[in-house]
């Protein structure tokens, strides 16, 4: 008819449908998916480019487009060797503390193969244009919250972790945690592939659109950010801290007997000459303490003995470390997965990684509840290795963890003190300070990666913690890097890999609880509850087209 506008497909189908197929093409799609694992690589910290993640997706979001539009290629394939390619060269040094490693990046690859494979089919089942790109955004966030809550749990490579050293850009992480990183990066990504997609349908109004968009959302959250930054001031009163890193070799010396003394000593000795009037706490490493501690006889320990007369000398301070602890199992309890037998098939007891802060009255102590996968916990459905190291030769069965985070309490101070991993879980540091914490102590034994990028990314993240919760953080790695953070996430002090040093900091102790500390990962959850829409409609729609097919084959065959 004359006059009417002929309408454009937003992409174009390709010559011959699915069975179209060239050397070239297939060449092309690898070439994107090796380019997708590389930019994102590329990104990560500690020596990355940040803005890379922003195009990170670009490229599988590309060939999703094309294979949706007809031409042929496995998107599951295609995106697992992204997604590995990420993986390996990212977290590649977890292998110096376990061979798990291998299985682990293969897992983690599949597993976010599995997600961008959904959103691929549910966007070709529901809205098979650029605009259903969008779908990616729930499917990937709620992946994320999966990595906090299920048995594997590796939150390392959570999207929003890539800006832990572009704190100037993310200070609206107190409302939203790095979940809101993630929802960035994925609208950014997205939208530059749509303005890719639109361009070669040549429709000038989304492309305008898209632009616009794109423009307001990659430039304002840092505009904020920045403001944020340049005029928040850290709040609360003063407080001293000594952070020792006493530099025990984990691989030689952390398990000889005869080194036990001596770490102890250490201790002291180093932090010794940074006492003043104004010190309240002493904070030491993960594990620290390597001499058995039954809980039900914590006077027959040497260590905890020298450390309480140390404290003693200084009753104004206490001292916050880390040591292996044990408790008998209580009877009833005998078939608790954590549960070990002693060894005469009666008696069973349970092993703690546990943060202990030691003041002249007592020692009070927490235990690791995020426990490490394969180092520190088995999955019940690996019930056959309960008794057995997978890992590292040392870390035998699953540790018993607290079900909750604990504050400790000296004076007129609550500690959240996070041992090792757990500093990877915002929710979970968060609800220390939920609780009262006006402190953050990260405790860790980062020593067992060598000297590569992963004790640096580890430190790299409690900056985040920082932002998310507005507190300060007193780090000590057993050898690594130890330190101290602001509330801004800017790091005061730091120590160097495999120096042994100790650090002394006036810190402000905050109360004030943040908006994402309240409330969590709420943008995670929402992600979920929009994730079962997008899966009901998608497993409704094909279930519909699959009795339409029926019913429009049974009326050909009648006529």
């Amino acid at each position: 008819m004359k006059g009417k506008k002929k309408k454009v497909s937003p992409l174009p189908p390709l010559k011959g449908g699915r069975r179209h197929e060239t050397r070239n093409g297939k060449g092309l799609r690898t070439i994107l998916a090796v380019l997708a694992g590389g930019l994102l690589t590329a990104a990560w910290p500690t020596w990355g480019i940040a803005p890379l993640v922003f195009i990170g997706f670009v490229p599988l979001l590309l060939i999703e487009g094309r294979i949706a539009q007809g031409e042929r290629g496995r998107m599951f394939w295609l995106s697992f060797l992204a997604f590995f390619i990420w993986n390996v060269a990212t977290t590649w040094w977890v292998w110096n503390a376990t061979p798990a490693a291998t299985l682990a990046w293969i897992l983690n690859a599949i597993f976010m193969a599995i997600v961008f494979s959904m959103f691929h089919l549910t966007k070709k089942k529901l809205c098979n244009n650029p605009w259903g790109n969008f779908i990616l955004i729930p499917y990937w966030m709620a992946f994320e919250l999966l990595t906090y809550w299920w048995a594997v749990k590796w939150p390392w490579l959570n999207l929003g972790n890539v800006f832990s050293m572009q704190v100037e850009w993310v200070q609206w992480y107190e409302y939203t945690g790095v979940a809101g990183g993630t929802l960035w990066i994925l609208l950014v990504n997205i939208l530059i592939a749509n303005i890719i997609q639109f361009f070669k349908s040549k429709e000038a109004k989304p492309i305008l659109i898209n632009i616009g968009v794109e423009l307001v959302i990659l430039l304002l959250p840092i505009f904020i950010s920045k403001s944020t930054y340049k005029h928040y001031k850290d709040t609360g009163n003063d407080v001293e801290v000594i952070v020792v890193q006493q530099n025990c070799d984990p691989w030689n010396e952390q398990f000889d007997e005869k080194f036990y003394d001596q770490v102890i000593q250490n201790n002291i000795n180093y932090s010794l000459p940074l006492i003043t009037p104004e010190t309240r706490f002493i904070v030491s490493s993960e594990s620290a303490i390597q001499e058995g501690i039954w809980l039900h006889e914590t006077d027959q320990v040497r260590a905890l003995k020298t450390l309480h007369e140390y404290v003693q000398r200084f009753p104004q301070m206490a001292f916050v470390i880390g040591g292996t602890t044990y408790e008998f199992v209580p009877k009833g309890m005998e078939d608790d997965f954590p549960a070990r037998d002693i060894g005469d098939g009666k008696h069973f007891y349970y092993c703690h990684n546990s943060a202990l802060l030691i003041d002249t009255i007592h020692m009070q102590h927490r235990n690791k509840s995020q426990l490490t996968p394969a180092v520190e916990a088995i999955p019940e459905w690996m019930g056959f290795l309960r008794n057995f190291s997978i890992t590292m030769g040392i870390a035998r069965g699953t540790l018993k963890g607290d079900p909750e985070a604990k504050v400790m309490t000296f004076g007129e101070h609550k500690i959240g003190a996070a041992i090792c991993y757990e500093s990877a879980f915002g929710e979970y540091v968060s609800s220390f300070c939920k609780k009262g914490a006006d402190l953050l102590f990260v405790i860790t034994n980062d020593g067992w990666w060598g000297h590569t990028p992963g004790y640096r990314q580890h430190f790299e993240f409690s900056k985040l913690r920082a932002i998310e919760n507005r507190r300060c953080i007193a780090r000590s790695a057993n050898t690594g890097r130890s330190g101290f953070i602001n509330q801004r996430g800017d790091v005061l002090q730091q120590t160097h890999y495999w120096v042994p040093d100790a650090i002394r900091e006036t810190l402000k102790a905050n109360t004030k609880i943040t908006f994402y500390a309240k409330h969590g990962d709420y943008l995670s959850r929402i992600a979920v509850y929009l994730t079962f829409v997008f899966l009901i409609t998608f497993v409704a729609k094909t279930l519909l087209d699959l009795v339409k097919g029926k019913k429009a084959t049974g009326n050909r065959k009648k006529k």
